[in-house]
C-alpha cells in the first residue's frame, strides 16, 4: 500500500512545480546614483502627476508595434506608475529654497518603451509661482526619448535619463519663470 501513496505524492509534487511561476522583478524610476545637484532659486513642490490609463498599472508595459501593447506579468514598477515618477522626480529636484515657491503639474502624454529600440517621455507640464502676487505661469511640453537596449533594465535606465533631462527643463524654467520654454 506504500506505492499508491508515493505515487501520489510524487504526482502532487511534480503538479506544483509545473505550477510555478516566474518571480516577479520590481523597477524604479529613482536612479540609485545620486543626480548632481541642479541649483535652484525656487522651491520647487509637485501638485499632481497624470499618466495615460494604457499605462496606468503597476506591471511595466511594452509597446510591441504601432497597434500592440504588452503587460510583462513578471516586470513590475515599486509603487504605481504616476508615483513613481512622483518619487523620483522630487528626489531630483533639490528644495533649496532662496525664497520663492513654485509647484509644477505635470501630465503625461504618452509613456513608451520599446526594447531595443528607446523609451519615450511627451509631458505637458505647468510650472506656477506661489509667492506673493506670483500668478505667472509658465505652460511647457517637453518629449524626451533615449536609446534603449532590448534588456528591461535598459528600458528603466533610458526612463530614468528622460526623467533627468526632464527635471533639468523644469529647474531651468522655475529659476527664471519669465522665460518661456525651449
Amino acid at each position: 500500500m506504500v506505492f499508491p501513496r508515493t505515487t501520489s505524492l510524487a504526482a502532487a509534487l511534480l503538479a506544483l512545480v509545473a505550477c510555478r511561476s516566474d518571480p516577479i522583478q520590481f523597477h524604479t524610476l529613482t536612479p540609485i546614483q545620486p543626480v548632481a545637484a541642479v541649483r535652484l532659486d525656487a522651491e520647487v513642490g509637485i501638485e499632481a502627476i497624470s499618466v495615460p490609463p494604457q499605462v496606468d498599472r503597476q506591471q511595466i508595459v511594452i509597446r510591441q508595434s504601432d497597434s500592440s501593447l504588452a503587460i510583462l506579468e513578471t516586470h513590475w514598477w515599486g509603487a504605481s506608475l504616476a508615483e513613481e515618477l512622483r518619487s523620483a522626480i522630487a528626489q531630483q529636484l533639490p528644495n533649496i529654497a532662496a525664497g520663492r515657491r513654485v509647484s509644477v503639474r505635470l501630465d503625461v502624454l504618452r509613456l513608451d518603451s520599446i526594447p531595443g529600440q528607446y523609451a519615450l517621455i511627451d509631458v505637458k507640464w505647468r510650472l506656477r509661482d506661489l509667492g506673493e502676487g506670483g500668478n505667472a505661469m509658465v505652460h511647457c511640453r517637453s518629449t524626451l526619448q533615449t536609446a534603449a537596449g532590448v534588456d528591461i533594465d535598459d528600458i528603466v535606465i533610458a526612463h530614468q535619463n528622460n526623467l533627468q533631462r526632464l527635471v533639468e527643463q523644469i529647474s531651468d524654467a522655475a529659476n527664471d519663470v519669465a522665460r518661456k520654454c525651449r
